[in-house]
This record gives C-alpha cells, structure tokens and sequence, in this order.
C-alpha cells in the first residue's frame, strides 16, 4: 500500500509499501496496487482558493451572500473569524500603537493601492510589434530597476501559481480563475531596513505599505508598456492578486520559502514586497535557486522563537494540503496584526538575511552546513534575542 506523498521543490515524493521512493516533476502521483500492478494515475495540483485568505474572509460581513456561502462550506472558521472581526481594524482607534495621527498614514496608502487596482487589466494596442526576445527581457529588467526594483526574474507560469477561485472582493467572490498568461515578471523592493528593526511598532507599516505601494506603481508600468506593444499583460498588486506572488518568485529565482512560509531572497531575506505581471509577450525564463535555505530554516528557528502569536511551526515540515511544508497558523498571526494595528514584521526583522549576511558565506551553506552555524553565533552576537531600534523616527512624533 502506498504510505504517503510529499511536494518538496516541485518535486513528488512517492513512498510505497516496498521503502523505495519515485520521483517525479511538478505532478501529483497517485499509485493504486492493483494485482500487483503499479497503476499511476496523474492528476493536478490543487490550487489555493483566495475564499480562504486571511483578508478575503474578513471582508465577509454578517447577512451577505459570501459570509452565508463561506461558512456554510466552513462552519470550523465561523467562531474564529467573528472573533477577529469584532477586533480593532488594522491602524484603528484601539490597538496598541495607534495614533490619531499617525496611524492614517497606512490607511492613505491602501485607500489609493484600492484607488488605482482597477487599471491592472487594459486595452491592448491593436498593433503588435516584433520583439527580440532576449532584448525584451533585458529592457523589461532595466525599466523595473529603473522604477524601483531591487530584484527581478521571469518564469514561465504554471497553473498552480494561480488562485482557483477570486475571494477578495464581493463583486468577484467565487469566480473561477480560468485566464492564463504564459509567462511570469516578478520583483520585488527592499523594505527600509532601519523601519523594519522598529517592528511591531508603526514604522515597520509604513515599511510595508510603501513596499506594496512601489510595486504596484512598478507593475503598472510595465503591464502597460507591454500592453503598447500589442501584447496581453496584468498587473498582480495589493487586494488584486489572481497569483500567489511567492510562489512565482521562487520559479523566477528570486529565491526560496522559508520557515516563516515567506520568499527569503540572499539580498535582503525575507525583507521584501513583491509584485507580478503576467503576459502572453515571448520572454525567457530564469532559473530556479537553491542556496541551501531550507537547511538553514531547518537550523535557525529564530523567526519561530519571537513570534508574538506562536504562529511559525518550531518543528519540522509537516504534510499541509498534499505540500511538505512548515505550518503556519495565519489566524494567530493576524489576530496579532489586529491587536497591534500594524501587520507586526517581527518576523521580517528576526532573520539572519534581513540584517544581512556575505554572499560568500551563503554560497557556502550548501558545501559547508557547518558555516549555518557560524553564521546564527555571529546573528546573536550582534543581536541577542532579535534586532531592535526603539528610538522613533521624525515621521513618528
């Protein structure tokens, strides 16, 4: 009999009732033992349904169609979710680090991400212009850095990066997702290191916001330019997202998953905003990397340790959805999001990439576990038990 399967770096894991163990590449492996015949059936990935994201399901007010429609499919979530929702609002009068002054500060800047996400989708130009693919790619990559970027790549999509259903917005609640681009343009923008050392505290949002901010404007750019030249493109941003943004990047070579269930990047960890344009424009994918993270994860554990919501698995990976993966607990952390009025980030400043670590000592994680290590010692030399600046900022007073 089969024991189980696993996803591991888009890579299937089959163990069955002999200990020998089948690879196979971004397909999900279901063997029957049929007369001692080994009968494999294929089957796609599941898709996550944007229904149940953190922010879609506390858009379901009492009394309308999706909050009757969701928790009738989710009578488990009910309790917890009128729970939070009867909590402060994220930068509302209540939470801990509110300011009537201040605080609005991250409400502007959603207001206007929620202002501008209708023009994620265009008219395209009737005439199409030849491209050279090569330079194309290049010319994008300069435009984005000349916008903002601090990092970008470009994948080829795959189903499964997107949601299978839209949840966020009553308007489009439970449509499938059934249009697909062929390729992926991802970056991402460094979150001001000196904000996010001040986490949970209301710097670290303003961070964050301006992240989700310039990549939307970076995103709009580019989805428009392309759309000039002839060609389909959308731009995947904050409250509009069909694409699971981390996913993508990782498929770009952006960098990997780590335990705190967020893209770590070698530059600047998990110290990112990311955004994405998908096109029926020809590019050329990157490459995928692995500079040893999950080891590292594996060894490290620091983002776990100072959770304030015990939201970050302590353990090892565990088998969630049919994914080989560390669990979060993204109920626990958002109730601390709705305690504090800013969406935390301690997380985001208690990683050893966040403060920064020597590209030669990262490229030696893989050959030298040892180095993973040095590297912690070295973290909490500095550090102690995480990164802190508790003086405020000017913007702050």
């Amino acid at each position: 009999m089969m024991n189980f399967f696993w996803k591991e770096n888009h890579m299937i894991y089959v163990k069955i009732h002999y200990n020998r163990y089948y690879i196979f590449k971004d397909l999900v492996i279901m063997i029957k033992l049929i007369e001692k015949l080994i009968i494999i059936e294929v089957k796609k990935l599941k898709r996550f349904d944007e229904r149940d994201h953190m922010f879609s399901r506390m858009n379901y007010k009492k009394g309308t169609k999706e909050y009757e429609d969701y928790y009738k499919r989710h009578p488990e979530l009910k309790n917890i979710d009128d729970d939070l929702r009867e909590m402060p609002e994220l930068g509302g009068e209540g939470t801990v680090t509110f300011s009537n002054i201040n605080s609005p500060i991250i409400n502007a800047n959603f207001r206007f991400l929620s202002d501008i996400k209708e023009l994620s989708e265009g008219n395209i130009n009737e005439v199409k212009q030849e491209i050279d693919v090569e330079k194309m790619n290049f010319k994008l990559k300069e435009l984005a850095q000349i916008y903002g970027s601090d990092l970008i790549g470009i994948c080829e999509m795959k189903e499964e990066f997107y949601y299978s259903h839209r949840g966020r917005e009553s308007k489009h609640y439970g449509n499938k997702i059934k249009k697909f681009h062929k390729y992926g343009i991802v970056f991402a923008v460094e979150l001001k290191k000196d904000f996010i050392m001040r986490a949970p505290q209301l710097p670290e949002a303003i961070a964050t916001v301006k992240g989700y901010t310039d990549v939307g404007i970076i995103g709009m750019i580019l989805s428009y330019y392309i759309r000039e030249l002839g060609y389909d493109a959308r731009n995947h941003m904050d409250g509009n997202y069909l694409a699971i943004a981390p996913l993508v990047a990782v498929e770009a070579g952006l960098g990997e998953l780590g335990r705190s269930g967020l893209l770590v990047t070698k530059e600047f960890g998990p110290r990112v905003r990311l955004g994405i344009v998908t096109t029926d424009m020809p590019l050329t994918p990157d490459g995928k990397i692995d500079f040893g993270l999950q080891k590292f994860c594996e060894e490290c554990g620091l983002c776990a340790r100072t959770c304030p919501g015990k939201s970050i698995s302590k353990t090892s990976k565990e088998m969630v959805d049919g994914v080989l993966r560390w669990k979060i607990n993204m109920e626990e952390c958002y109730r601390r999001w709705r305690s504090l009025g800013t969406d935390c980030g301690i997380c985001l400043c208690n990683c050893p990439f966040s403060m920064g670590i020597e590209i030669n000592k990262i490229d030696r994680i893989k050959t030298n576990p040892e180095i993973i290590n040095d590297i912690i010692k070295e973290y909490k030399d500095e550090y102690g038990v995480r990164p802190i600046i508790r003086t405020k900022l000017p913007i702050e007073e």
